[in-house]
């Protein structure tokens, strides 16, 4: 699969729509309603550092990674000055670090680039091993409604000064996969554009499927909200944010 890579360098651009700062103030609060106060803190699927910046910029003793060395390294250059981060190349299905967290957090719907059951209870029973006694994992997913009825099945075009792009969907009921194809034209110094594309697949999970998962992992305290807030998810939200308590 073809990702993140020429992308990696209109990441930023194209997602400058999302507040990081405020989504890193959302994570703050849990961990305040919590009662953990973190010192160490690991990231997984940091992508270019957007949210890594905000905690580091906090003081939190980070170590965050990411699979794209393309990701990395404009993460690298961005958080460069931060004494506080180590920056890895790691997967979030084998990673391994020798040492333990207060928390562990992963945002803008990585989890659902893990594509099958089998393969997700790796990932949460990686996640819990390096955690301490009493740490939270908090992550979100892009909801089953958002995948299936909102991304699903529908193209989407977007026209900038000197980017345009086209993202094709489609979803497989018979899986619970989106798949996303995704053409650029990007405009060069000399003003012609130069193409290229990129796939992206999704997995669209029920929450319930996500919690009975946590618990059989050893997770216990779960709680869901939808995203940004401390409300009970409803049967439209878009994005679900889960808490879980090793």
């Amino acid at each position: 699969m073809n990702c993140y890579e020429k992308f990696a360098l209109y990441y930023d651009e194209l997602m400058d729509d999302v507040d990081y700062e405020s989504w890193f103030l959302y994570i703050k609060n849990i961990f305040k309603r919590f009662d953990i106060e973190p010192r160490e803190v690991l990231e997984i699927a940091c992508g270019t550092g957007n949210l890594t910046y905000y905690l580091c910029k906090e003081g939190y003793n980070i170590t965050s990674f990411d699979m794209s060395e393309d990701m990395l390294s404009i993460a690298y250059n961005k958080l460069l000055s931060f004494k506080n981060l180590k920056l890895l190349k790691q997967n979030m299905k084998d990673f391994k670090i020798n040492k333990q967290f207060d928390s562990i957090v992963s945002i803008c719907d990585s989890i659902n680039y893990i594509l099958n059951e089998d393969e997700l209870l790796k990932v949460f029973e990686n996640v819990y091993n390096h955690l301490k006694y009493g740490g939270l994992f908090i992550f979100d997913i892009n909801s089953y409604y958002k995948l299936s009825e909102i991304i699903g099945n529908n193209t989407f075009v977007e026209d900038r000064d000197d980017i345009y792009y086209v993202w094709q969907n489609y979803f497989d009921k018979s899986n619970n996969l989106a798949q996303f194809y995704l053409d650029f034209f990007i405009k060069n110094d000399d003003g012609n554009y130069i193409r290229f594309d990129e796939e992206h697949i999704e997995r669209a999970y029920q929450i319930e499927e996500i919690e009975s998962i946590l618990k059989e992992v050893g997770f216990k305290g779960i709680k869901k909200y939808e995203a940004f807030t401390f409300n009970i998810p409803k049967n439209n939200s878009e994005r679900i944010n889960f808490v879980a308590r090793k």
